[in-house]
């Protein structure tokens, strides 16, 4: 533990001291050439709450509409596999389609076993996040244990996901999240504007390429759930309505992310580059321990809905996916759960792990692979002319449809995969050598002894 606070707290001194740097140098700038600093603040430097408004807000939307996109893609590929299998006079009555179906079924086994190891990887991974956000959040508003101890604690809580049996049975969860998520994301909002500035904050946002880009992959997880659009469509009575539906709850998304993390960023600024947790910078209060444990429960059912694909795979593999038994499939499912376990208490570093997921698994699971195999399921003539689903009304031609297909694979493939993973995997591994791997309890506060010290 203090070699850990220690090295936290060398990691803050060094950040401080390269912005005072860097402050110095704008100074410098501003004294030496005074007949363009006006036209280089109004272009270049731009530093105010206002900047990181806009670049907040037009980050997220950009890759929202992407994701969007994206997502529509996924339903258009999901329709055409099931309504060829329909013809085929095919069932899936006891059968849970999945994506790595619908690839095997419209492009072959390559693109199955593509998508299943990028699917697979990027669920587990997203399952091994909640897990540590579980822990990290309790943590604020109970540190008699540590971290390491809580994700004991919750990945045994978590591993209760195994009785629920399918999408259909997560009506009245899907519910609860969303209204817990609605109430913390305006909790953090208000809390932020009634907390005002912190003494001496700054807005200078991310000063290196690294932390921009691990910032910009965490947005692109952000927007990157749709990895269970094949489960939760087959879930629907009208799975074709599935494409408006999460444009509206993308829009909603906005309503919550935008405020809260700009109002966030104007409280405390420069802080967030080192504090994982924006929990950890808001005073305690009753108002913090409702958001807290709403987040909680919110976690336990996001838990629930990227290990239930895993589930399902797992069940498809030792062939127990046609069980009626709830107590049998649940049996089934336990090994999936303690890998999950494992490689949260490994890495239990909450930030860096959400940048690298996106960076490296979400970039292909739920934009590049979705992109390239709506291009090749429809490159043929005869492909476009039995779509079961043809091009949105607005981009009505195929050729703007490949058109924003091809941006959005080589967006991704160069920003999010290339600079996002570089950024992502530089920072991930600063932190394994900073706290190692088993961190007991990774940015923790330091004690009262330790500070006086």
């Amino acid at each position: 533990m203090p070699g850990e606070k220690q090295a936290e707290e060398a990691i803050v001194e060094s950040f401080n001291e390269s912005t005072e740097n860097e402050e110095k140098e704008v100074e410098l700038e501003e004294k030496g050439d005074h007949s363009i600093f006006s036209v280089k603040s109004l272009l270049w430097h731009g530093g105010s709450v206002y900047d990181a408004w806009f670049s907040c807000a037009s980050n997220q939307i950009f890759y929202g509409v992407l994701g969007s996109w994206t997502a529509y893609l996924i339903s258009v590929l999901y329709v055409e596999y099931r309504s060829r299998k329909e013809k085929e006079n095919v069932s899936f009555k006891n059968h849970v389609i999945q994506w790595f179906e619908v690839l095997d079924g419209l492009l072959g086994p390559y693109w199955k076993a593509i998508g299943l190891a990028f699917n697979c990887t990027f669920l587990l991974f997203g399952s091994v996040i909640q897990l540590i956000a579980c822990a990290s959040n309790i943590y604020y508003i109970n540190d008699k244990l540590d971290k390491r101890t809580w994700t004991y604690i919750f990945g045994a809580c978590c591993a209760t996901t195994v009785f629920i049996p399918s999408f259909h049975n997560y009506r009245i969860w899907s519910f609860l999240g969303l209204a817990m998520t609605t109430y913390t994301a305006w909790y953090l909002t208000i809390a932020s504007l009634v907390h005002g500035q912190a003494e001496g904050v700054t807005h200078q946002g991310p000063t290196k390429l690294v932390l921009y880009f691990t910032g910009a992959t965490n947005i692109l997880y952000t927007f990157g759930g749709h990895a269970v659009t094949v489960e939760i469509m087959h879930a629907m009575w009208k799975p074709q309505k599935f494409k408006s539906i999460y444009l509206l709850a993308t829009l909603y998304v906005f309503t919550l992310t935008i405020p809260s993390a700009t109002s966030v960023y104007w409280a405390f600024g420069d802080q967030l580059l080192d504090h994982s947790n924006a929990f950890s910078l808001l005073p305690h209060s009753a108002w913090l321990d409702a958001a807290v444990i709403l987040m909680l429960i919110h976690q336990f059912i996001t838990f629930g809905f990227a290990c239930t694909p895993l589930y399902f795979v797992w069940e498809k593999v030792v062939g127990m996916h046609d069980t009626k038994s709830i107590c049998l499939r649940a049996v089934c499912r336990l090994p999936v759960v303690i890998p999950i376990w494992f490689l949260a208490i490994i890495f239990p570093f909450f930030g860096p792990i959400n940048s690298a997921v996106g960076s490296l698994l979400v970039s292909f699971t739920v934009y590049i692979i979705p992109a390239l195999a709506h291009m090749f399921t429809y490159k043929s003539a005869s492909a476009r002319k039995n779509a079961a689903e043809k091009p949105p009304f607005f981009l009505p031609s195929w050729t703007a449809v490949y058109a924003l297909n091809t941006f959005t694979v080589i967006w991704v493939l160069v920003i999010g995969f290339g600079l996002g993973g570089w950024a992502s995997m530089a920072n991930f591994i600063k932190q394994v050598d900073t706290f190692g791997l088993f961190a007991k309890c990774y940015q923790c506060p330091p004690s009262p002894s330790s500070v006086h010290h």
